[in-house]
């Protein structure tokens, strides 16, 4: 199963900026005076957990693991709980890569370009095996119980909707990343 996306026009971010978030997608962002976690704030619906599994010394990178847990629509019947490689993570864009004893079984890539006014934004999502003597037999248990056509129109809406919030989601963090922490101490 192979869908893809062209988003629409990231407006005001960059190829870089949108690489940054997800080097940046673990800890909480103030939105309103409140603090949420960042990636509840990305999709507040769909969203249930986000965990690092590894921490590298340079931070988020290739090799990092996430854990991702959503139910695509909010709705229980396209729940996942997933535990993704990242294999590309630059200016060109992410790559999330899901192994099962050693099989690709899912392969995620969102693609960045520059272009006036932003970023063209490009997902596709890969379900099954490409292995010649497993994909008769496990693609189809895929599709019929892991991740069926329903998650997957499912998943496009999810992904149209995250996307879209980027374009607020991103420059809400980095203000608030960049603001000067308030003094403490004795007088203050």
């Amino acid at each position: 199963m192979v869908m893809r996306i062209e988003h629409e026009l990231v407006r005001g971010l960059s190829p870089d900026m949108v690489a940054w978030w997800f080097r940046n997608i673990e800890g909480e962002v103030e939105i309103d005076g409140r603090r949420l976690d960042r990636y509840l704030a990305w999709h507040p619906y769909d969203h249930i957990r986000w965990e690092l599994r590894n921490r590298l010394p340079g931070g988020v990178g290739v090799g990092s693991r996430f854990r991702i847990v959503e139910a695509f629509g909010a709705d229980p019947r396209n729940y996942i709980d997933i535990v993704d490689t990242v294999t590309r993570l630059d200016e060109t864009g992410i790559t999330l890569v899901n192994r099962d004893f050693g099989v690709e079984i899912t392969r995620l890539s969102h693609d960045f370009t520059a272009v006036p006014g932003g970023t063209l934004y490009r997902s596709t999502l890969i379900v099954g095996t490409s292995v010649p003597m497993l994909r008769r037999v496990l693609n189809p248990l895929l599709h019929r119980v892991a991740f069926t056509e329903e998650m997957g129109r499912a998943w496009l809406k999810h992904n149209v909707e995250e996307v879209g919030l980027l374009e607020h989601l991103v420059p809400l963090l980095r203000q608030m990343l960049e603001r000067p922490a308030p003094a403490t101490g004795p007088g203050v």
